[in-house]
């Protein structure tokens, strides 16, 4: 059971550290896949086919696997509060500049520097948990604010949508140029308050007590030192259970990708809808994931269990998608719909702390970062379900694919050999 001193200590590095963590991860997506109501107008306005949206959609994930290594490399050197400030800083910058597209060309050229720009912030987020949370506490820290990826869509689809419909013609500028501008800038001024808030290290926690303190950097060490030992960072590219846990979650992504980026498209050809009732009904699958994600994550951290639990979740994944695609009624269709998709957001929590698992130190920096890059073949997603609606005119066969990669990835799941020691945890202190 758990001492006064371990409770109080947990809780206070949660509440401290995981709110900015939500905050920053929260506007990383709603970056990354505002793009998606954009294309509700930006499309027709800019002549873009399906193709060429879905192609400008996945070009971002191309940019996005090359400086994952390095980026979380200069965290495990530098240290998280500057080289966050940067990444946010970049990334702002780049997104408000989207909002000034003019042809596919530029399309394409902006999302790749977008990819580029955002690569290191998910791996680095992952590594500094590791800085700073006990293995059996690390799934709730990660969900903590891995459920921002579905707050975004939650607050962020209506609020994309409205400024797409109220803001339309303002000062010249379409809707979709005004949701870029603004949903781009809130990291610039981000940038700047991480390097007063965060804390690079328990170490140099000043907010903490010193028997808190002592006690933190006390059990961090100890299980530092119970890992196998410190080994270079390129002998990761060696480790089966990197490859395996790369590509389950590749596999993961091209359906999670696949929805986040046509999510808005994807309801809208139910129905009659306008854009912004489309923003409220593409808010529900995250608030489903939210659940899922807060639910999994406890109580995998209760039993022990990580892989188990998230083929679980592709699995209802799987069905939800396929079961949607292959009903007629609009309605039931949508409902299946979000059940899947809240199924897949709820797994995102348990990939993060089964890949800070497997080693320590530069090692544990690039592991992240390289099962991160393996699983980025999941950006073809988007691309994947443009191609199908181009040929086939409809959703149907392109939600039929991804449910088969759902599938997959909860076999590799099943099947890898990677599973961390049960360990019974209390729940954090509310």
């Amino acid at each position: 059971m758990e001492s006064a001193i371990e409770k109080r200590t947990v809780s206070q590095v949660y509440w401290r550290l995981v709110p900015m963590l939500f905050l920053l991860m929260f506007f990383n997506y709603v970056d990354r896949v505002n793009v998606g109501f954009a294309a509700l107008r930006m499309n027709q306005d800019l002549g873009f086919s399906a193709s060429v949206y879905g192609f400008g959609a996945t070009i971002f994930f191309a940019g996005y696997v090359l400086l994952q290594i390095p980026s979380n490399m200069m965290v495990h050197r530098l240290g998280a509060r500057v080289w966050l400030a940067v990444i946010l800083a970049a990334w702002g910058t780049i997104s408000t500049a989207t909002a000034f597209v003019w042809d596919a060309t530029s399309f394409y050229t902006l999302r790749f520097i977008l990819g580029l720009a955002e690569a290191g912030f998910l791996p680095a987020a992952a590594l500094y948990v590791t800085y700073w949370f006990p293995e059996k506490y690390r799934a709730r820290a990660i969900a903590g604010y891995i459920i921002a990826t579905s707050c975004s869509s939650i607050i962020g689809g209506p609020i994309a949508a409205a400024i797409i419909t109220y803001l339309d013609q303002a000062s010249g500028l379409h809707g979709w140029q005004w949701m870029f501008l603004l949903e781009g800038s809130p990291p610039i001024f981000l940038a700047f308050f991480v390097l007063i808030w965060l804390t690079d290290r328990p170490e140099q926690a000043q907010w903490l007590d010193a028997n808190g303190r002592n006690w933190l950097i006390a059990t961090l060490a100890r299980e530092r030192a119970a890992m196998p030992p410190e080994v270079s960072p390129f002998a990761v590219v060696k480790d089966v259970r990197v490859w395996s846990l790369g590509i389950l979650f590749g596999c993961g992504l091209i359906g999670l990708y696949g929805l986040l980026l046509w999510l808005p498209q994807i309801i809208k050809e139910m129905g009659q809808l306008s854009d912004l009732q489309v923003g409220f009904l593409s808010a529900v699958p995250p608030a489903i994931g939210v659940a899922g994600a807060l639910f999994v994550s406890r109580r995998s951290d209760r039993v022990g269990d990580r892989k188990g639990h998230m083929a679980g979740c592709y699995i209802v994944a799987g069905i939800g998608l396929l079961a949607s695609a292959l009903v007629s009624d609009p309605v039931l269709a949508y409902v299946l719909l979000c059940f899947g998709n809240g199924a897949v957001l709820a797994a995102s929590p348990l990939f993060w702390t089964l890949a800070g698992s497997f080693f320590r130190g530069a090692a544990a920096a690039a592991a992240i970062a390289f099962v991160n890059i393996v699983a980025q073949f999941g950006g073809l997603g988007p691309w994947l379900i443009g191609v199908v609606k181009d040929s086939t005119g409809s959703f149907t066969l392109a939600l039929i694919t991804l449910a088969a990669f759902f599938f997959v990835a909860a076999a590799i799941a099943l099947l890898m050999k990677a599973e961390p020691k049960p360990q019974m945890a209390p729940a954090l202190a509310e």
